[in-house]
């Protein structure tokens, strides 16, 4: 059994196996977060780019539960810099831990990290555990690849739909065809102004316009179990 529970923005706490993962673990001047970071145990951290908003408080995090970082190269090597465990990849590269398996994907979108640094190519990310297939596609525009992503079957995805610096409703619903999932979520809306957004909306669009995937909104500190 799978866990996935949103902390708001593109935060997400991912439990199954006796294992638990953080996705760009943004919680410290989030206003919707429902965790402090201090609360956060966490085995692994997924970063998928390195803006603030999505760098978050990786570091305290990684440093107090001993936790592996995995992002892209550049990221990893930033946090390792500040005494930090990480495992580097890259776009199209995937590998082994013992939660399942994680493989960057591509996104559109920049990464540079909090102090300016270079913080080289933002990413998606897909994680196999128990068995299933969970795509956190960062932050990123509309991408005919995501065709591609959702080949091999997918069971869960999150989709930002907050526009302005993410896809939009219409561009997510797009998304979701593209993608095939079994079940998608919205994230990365109504944490600022700039942000905002319907996702209920974007729920009915899903129902009317995409055939097999089924979409479920969640507030700030709710699960969904697979």
């Amino acid at each position: 059994m799978i866990k996935a529970t949103w902390l708001g923005h593109s935060c997400w706490t991912i439990e199954g196996g006796g294992h638990s993962l953080i996705i760009d673990p943004f919680l410290s001047g989030n206003p919707l977060a429902t965790k402090k970071a201090e609360e956060i145990k966490a085995d692994f951290i997924v970063i998928t780019h390195g803006h603030g908003d999505h760098v978050g408080d990786a570091l305290a995090i990684a440093k107090r539960n001993k936790a592996l970082i995995i992002a892209n190269y550049e990221i990893v090597a930033w946090c390792q810099n500040q005494g930090t465990q990480g495992h580097p990849l890259h776009v199209g590269g995937g590998a082994a831990f013992p939660f399942g398996r994680a493989k960057l994907t591509i996104a559109h979108h920049g990464s540079a990290l909090p102090d300016g640094s270079n913080g080289g190519s933002p990413c998606g990310v897909v994680l196999e555990m128990e068995g299933k297939r969970i795509y956190h596609p960062g932050d990123t525009g509309l991408f005919y690849d995501m065709k591609l992503i959702g080949e091999d079957g997918l069971d869960l995805a999150f989709l930002p739909i907050g526009d302005n610096f993410t896809m939009g409703i219409t561009d997510a619903v797009k998304a979701a065809k593209l993608l095939g999932a079994k079940v998608v979520i919205p994230m990365h809306y109504n944490t600022f102004d700039l942000v905002k957004a319907d996702p209920e909306d974007f729920k009915k669009r899903v129902g009317k316009e995409v055939q097999g995937t089924e979409c479920v909104v969640l507030a700030p500190g709710e699960s969904y179990t697979l």
